[in-house]
């Protein structure tokens, strides 16, 4: 509680602040009024009296002219500091991978790079395309800043020796063999590599693509790729590799003659669902665009371009020309793995499908986050089917369906049923449901 004085103290406080505001309030007035006299005219005539002093102000046009002239001058100095940061920023660069170089020749031990999260300090081919590199017109709004930095995965800082290896070459030169390395690194989370300056080794004897639609069914010439990185050396072996011994990742995909050539359109009313009936679940043409995550050789696709509906497939090279290969079918590949970022903006893709690949087998939470990544990228209305996902019976309701309830997506279609192939006693399941990202 405050004493007599202090509660007589308030109101005469009151007061005060309140003649402050005011005299604020006056002044602010005042200055516009002067200010728009100031530049409404020419000149500032007011009936002083004979003996009084004139002010004569500037005339507006005047004044814009000088404006007009300084803003010239400063665009100028700017250009011109801009291009002398540039020079003084390339100097340095070859400076310090001059003193970089010499420091190893005479072995010395590289300075930590802590600023860009490097272990040691970058040099050579992976120091340019690290970066950053300054903007030669200087800093642009686009990107709220005068640098810009290559992209290039957080996970290669992780692994800085293999990513220099991977950037030891001859700029200009032939790039080495080494694609199964490279993948490795994607895999690790070095994804996107860093950037080359060399060039793949081409095949011999290469001859052009066959025509849509007839590539789609057809197996490409052996001369279309470099066999290097891959067990088999030919087509042949890879169509026969499905009635081979051993484990392989989508072991008969090669073979278009086989199962490729009756997948997705028997519509059994269980887990089996068909292409015609996936589609008559939307209005007639609205599905147009989409992916196929982990699409093997292509083979979705290719059955949704013969419906005019383009389908991009991302795949990985397990040991076999996936890539090549969907692209030798008039198809677009997508080499990225499970974990990246789907390269889509929000909400443009009609329909995403996936296929073994979504399955019990990647953590919890990066499911999770690819899950709503799927979410991300489709249009309000788009389809995710997700066609034979794999898990244990006990994670089924534990784990996965509380997950797909949390995302939000609306269940079209959805079957759940046991994978009976290596015994009831293993209580393995398979789920496959149509999935709609509502309309809100």
């Amino acid at each position: 509680m405050g004493s007599e004085d202090d509660r007589l103290r308030k109101p005469s406080q009151q007061s005060t602040t309140m003649r402050t505001k005011l005299k604020i309030l006056l002044l602010i007035v005042s200055t516009n009024i002067i200010s728009i006299y100031l530049f409404s005219g020419t000149v500032l005539n007011i009936n002083w009296p004979e003996n009084a002093p004139r002010i004569h102000l500037w005339d507006s046009e005047r004044l814009l002219r000088e404006l007009n002239l300084t803003r010239y001058k400063l665009s100028h100095a700017q250009s011109s500091l801009s291009n002398l940061e540039s020079k003084c920023a390339t100097s340095s660069a070859l400076l310090e991978t001059l003193l970089t170089e010499l420091g190893r020749v005479h072995g010395d031990k590289a300075v930590s790079d802590e600023l860009n999260g490097w272990p040691d300090e970058l040099f050579g081919e992976l120091k340019l395309a690290a970066g950053p590199h300054k903007l030669p017109l200087g800093f642009t709004s686009n990107i709220g800043s005068d640098e810009l930095y290559p992209t290039m995965g957080m996970g290669c800082r992780n692994f800085q020796p293999e990513v220099i290896e991977y950037m030891t070459y001859e700029p200009g030169q032939e790039c080495p063999s080494d694609d199964v390395f490279a993948q490795r690194l994607m895999l690790k989370g070095c994804e996107p590599l860093p950037r080359r300056r060399c060039k793949p080794k081409s095949p011999k004897n290469y001859v052009e693509p066959d025509a849509v639609p007839a590539s789609l069914w057809k197996i490409p010439p052996d001369s279309s790729i470099i066999w290097d990185p891959y067990t088999c050396k030919n087509y042949t072996c890879l169509v026969n590799r499905g009635k081979a011994k051993g484990s392989y990742d989508c072991k008969d995909c090669f073979d278009l003659r086989g199962r490729e050539k009756v997948r997705w359109l028997i519509d059994n009313g269980k887990l089996d669902f068909s292409i015609d009936n996936v589609l008559k679940s939307k209005p007639a043409g609205t599905i147009r665009i989409g992916l196929d995550i982990g699409g093997g050789t292509g083979s979705f696709a290719a059955r949704m371009r013969e419906r005019n509906i383009t389908i991009v497939t991302s795949s990985m090279n397990f040991d076999g020309p996936f890539n090549n290969f969907i692209a030798s079918r008039g198809l677009v590949p997508l080499h990225i793995s499970i974990a990246h970022r789907l390269p889509f903006a929000d909400g443009v893709l009609d329909i995403v499908h996936s296929m073994h690949v979504l399955s019990n087998w990647i953590p919890d939470t990066m499911f999770e986050f690819a899950l709503y990544d799927i979410y991300r990228v489709l249009r309000p209305g788009g389809l995710f089917w997700l066609d034979h996902f794999f898990c244990l019976g006990n994670q089924l309701n534990s784990t996965y369906v509380p997950v797909f309830d949390k995302i939000g997506f609306k269940k079209v279609r959805w079957h759940a049923g046991r994978k009976l192939d290596r015994g009831i006693e293993k209580n393995e399941w398979y789920i496959s449901a149509l999935l709609e990202k509502p309309m809100y």
